[in-house]
């Protein structure tokens, strides 16, 4: 009868153990996903940063570029010798 009981129980332990198992494997499972999605969320944003980055690059180049016209277009004229009387 002990040996019977002893068994029996022993049997519903391991039944009950392995059923709470899964369920921290399907956790386990789930949070490795979420991971997996933030890691390329965040991917996604350093890129979208990247862009922003080189687009300031190109902008303030061709600001440069605009001073540096407007302030030869806004320079007299170098002067030429006058003529001699």
């Amino acid at each position: 009868m002990r040996k019977t009981l002893a068994i029996a129980l022993m049997l519903t332990a391991s039944l009950g153990l392995a059923a709470c198992d899964k369920k921290s494997e399907d956790k386990a499972q789930d949070a490795n996903q979420h991971a997996e999605q933030a890691q390329q969320k965040m991917n996604e944003a350093q890129d979208k940063v990247n862009d922003a980055a080189k687009e300031n690059a190109e902008a303030a180049k061709d600001q440069a570029e605009s001073n540096k016209a407007a302030t030869q277009e806004s320079a007299p004229a170098a002067p030429t010798e006058a003529p001699k009387n």
